[in-house]
Order: structure tokens, then sequence, then C-alpha cells
């Protein structure tokens, strides 16, 4: 007996929904789809959300030295005229070194963040920008349920038969 619905897709096809699923849920908030295709992404959803309420808070604070381009009132990056050594001139970029505070995954939540990027896909937003869904996972939807018993972070509303092949579709959103 199978653990877990086949959905009459090969493994990798299979597997490659799910991560689709997950990811766009966690990213938007609400999915709609076929009634056991949501069952098993909300098993799936609820566990990263476990495992994320229990690492939430497992990092410290570091102090980083960053160097990075020098920036004027534009935001253009600040350049100087230079001479190399054959006497040739060229426009060397200004730097400046700074330190940044910034937060540093201790063993476990690190550990906690390779498992869910196993079954979360990297996304971009609408500008290009990458949305990092660990983190989001970790900063807005974990403190949101941390007060919430173990599971049911998820819902599933059924809409009905779809038209055009009569199978039962779900909306699973997050609660």
């Amino acid at each position: 007996m199978a653990i877990n619905r086949k959905l009459g897709r090969t493994t990798d096809i299979r597997m490659a929904i799910l991560k689709n699923l997950t990811t766009d849920l966690l990213v938007y908030g609400k999915v709609e789809t076929t009634l056991p295709r949501a069952k098993e992404v909300k098993a799936i959803v609820d566990s990263l959300i476990s495992l994320a309420i229990k690492e939430k808070d497992n990092f410290e604070e570091v102090e980083v030295k960053v160097v990075k381009a020098k920036l004027d009132s534009k935001g253009n990056k600040v350049t100087e005229l230079v001479k190399s050594k054959n006497g040739k001139e060229f426009l060397k970029v200004v730097k400046e070194e700074t330190t940044e505070k910034r937060q540093k995954d201790m063993p476990s939540r690190l550990n906690a963040r390779r498992k869910m990027m196993k079954k979360l896909n990297k996304v971009k937003d609408v500008d290009g920008n990458n949305i990092d869904v660990p983190a989001k996972l970790f900063n807005e939807i974990a403190p949101k349920y941390a007060d919430k018993n173990v599971g049911g972070y998820t819902r599933i509303v059924k809409v009905g038969p779809r038209k055009g092949d009569s199978a039962d579709v779900a909306i699973l959103q997050l609660i």
C-alpha cells in the first residue's frame, strides 16, 4: 500500500507538481487545485510550517564587514580617474567599507532551511528579484502561527466539479 497519493503521474512529475503547489501556496497564501493534490500539499505545508515554528528564533546576530561601491546622491556609483603602471588612464569605482548586522543561522536552523529547500522551488517576483521562501517562512509565517497547536495551518475548501473533466476542485489556503 502506498504512503502517499500517486496522482496518476510518474515520480519526477508528481514531485515537481507538489513542489510548485507548495511554493505557490507559501508565496501567495492560496492556490486552487484538485482535491487529491490539495490533500498532499496540505501535509507538506503543515510540516514545513511546524519546522519553521520550531526553528524561528534559532539564530544569532553577527557584525560583518561589507565592502560596497560608494554611491552619490542620485544612486550612481562614484568613480575616480586612475593611472595604470603603463601610463593609461581608466575609471575606478570608489569603495567604502562598513559593518552590518546580519542573522547567522545556528546549525539546526540551517538544517531546517536545507530541508525546506528540498520541498520548495526558487521564485522570482514581478520585478525579477528572488523571493527567499524559507526566510518568509521563518520571519512572516512562523510568528503568525507560533501560538497555535501543532498542525492545522491550512484549510481545504471544496469548490465542486471542474467543468471540463468533472474533477473535484478545491482551494487550499493558509488560515
